[in-house]
């Protein structure tokens, strides 16, 4: 008997703490690394996009499979939380020992590590919000998720800055301890709903006939042949405005030290900005979309981030950086206002699309859907990055030329929204 879902603000937020433990860990990653890679050993704008799409290609490998692997297992834990159990502990060594790598040789290793451990447990961790989430309430209790991951951002950018001008072991060290912590809340307080829980584990069934035709591959060629193209349509948006965003996030660091002429931390601080007002803005999101609807949502904020990218690109570095204040010690500058309104529309974006994309599918298929969501992102983050970086590159290390490119993709995903007809929240589910 299947038991019946309810929506509790508690629970959710107690579910959050995974998704904050994985945004701490890419947020730290993302604003650092990339310094790393230039700074202590010397790799060029190629080599570096290149370096930072390992992470995505480790997703694109595992978390798809891995969410079909989900759905069908089962544990004493659930078919979810196990994979938490595994993959987090993992991460959090090798998260800790990148900074103190001697060699590029062992900070690949650790990298690679790490990429593979956090790719093994974030399909699960996601695809078990629809999992105890009745339909209507997804997009507000995505919100609340992404509203511990924009947390979990804020501290890392914030936090993490200040430490790194101090040491960059210790920005480091601070996301594996944060991921630590909330892996072990999740493991402790969620319970998975009573169908997915058995006394033994159930590999048998995992060898059967449906597995087989589970593939990823045979899910992405059912998605495009159905007669409804929504599924396939919002998919594709995913791709454009992942890759998009991606190639951003990416290289803002670069783009602040190289074209803004920002110092090292506080162009890292600058993502600050971003992800405090996606912060603030993640649960209102889901209440816009209840009110108007997923599609209109998510084309609204698309709008939006086109519009915030393009004024880095016309608006000039010194008008850019014209500093208006101070926070924690970092610059407040008109750069720092286009960036909070980009975290208005990214997440009117970010917070409606994952809600979507599941319920274009029955509760046994969550995982796959969700896995499907990641193979269309983490395409676009392997894509994006190399792209751009070989790009940028090419135009004589040029970081302001990603800020002219990167809103075509968003008008290719506005176009492809257009076309999608269903994911809106459905009454019973």
């Amino acid at each position: 008997m299947t038991e019946e879902k309810k929506f509790s603000y508690p629970k959710t937020f107690l579910l959050g703490f995974g998704f904050f433990g994985v945004s701490v860990i890419w947020s730290v990653y993302n604003a650092y690394v990339p310094l790393m890679l230039a700074g202590k050993y010397g790799l060029s704008a190629g080599w570096i996009g290149f370096f930072m799409v390992l992470d995505n290609i480790a997703a694109l490998l595992i978390q798809p499979p891995l969410g079909v692997f989900s759905d069908r297992l089962r544990t004493p834990l659930g078919r979810r939380l196990p994979f938490v159990l595994l993959g987090a502990p993992i991460g959090v060594i090798a998260f800790g020992f990148i900074p103190l790598a001697s060699a590029l040789p062992l900070f690949i290793m650790a990298c690679v590590i790490l990429l593979l451990s956090m790719a093994f447990w974030r399909t699960p961790i996601v695809a078990l919000m629809p999992d105890i989430t009745p339909s209507k309430f997804r997009s507000q209790a995505n919100g609340v998720i992404n509203l511990m991951g924009g947390l979990g951002a804020v501290l890392s950018f914030a936090v993490g800055a200040k430490l790194y001008q101090m040491d960059p072991v210790y920005a480091f060290w601070m996301g594996s301890g944060l991921v630590l912590v909330s892996s072990v809340l999740v493991l402790i307080l969620i319970r998975e709903p009573r169908e997915y829980i058995a006394k033994k584990v159930h590999l048998a069934e995992l060898k059967s006939g449906q597995g087989e035709r589970n593939k990823l591959i045979d899910n992405i060629k059912e998605v495009f042949a159905q007669e409804d193209k929504s599924a396939s349509r919002i998919l594709l948006a995913i791709l454009f405005w992942f890759l998009s965003y991606n190639a951003v996030e990416a290289f803002f660091t670069l783009y602040g030290v190289n074209h803004l002429g920002l110092a090292e931390a506080d162009s890292g601080f600058q993502l600050t900005y971003i992800s405090l007002i996606f912060l603030i803005f993640a649960i209102p999101s889901g209440y816009i979309a209840a009110r108007f609807g997923r599609r209109r949502t998510i084309m609204t904020g698309v709008s939006i981030m086109a519009v915030c990218i393009l004024l880095m690109y016309f608006l000039p570095a010194p008008a850019l950086v014209n500093k208006l204040g101070s926070i924690m010690g970092f610059g407040l500058y008109p750069v720092s206002l286009v960036l909070m309104l980009a975290g208005i529309g990214w997440a009117l974006i970010n917070i409606n699309s994952l809600p979507m994309v599941v319920d274009m599918t029955d509760d046994d298929h969550i995982g796959t859907y969700t896995g499907l969501y990641y193979f269309a992102s983490q395409s676009a983050a392997i894509l994006g990055p190399v792209a751009f970086g070989g790009i940028i590159q090419i135009g004589g290390n040029n970081y302001r030329l990603m800020m002219l490119l990167s809103p075509i993709f968003l008008v290719v995903a506005f176009v492809m929204m257009l076309g999608v007809k269903s994911g809106e929240a459905q009454s019973g589910r």
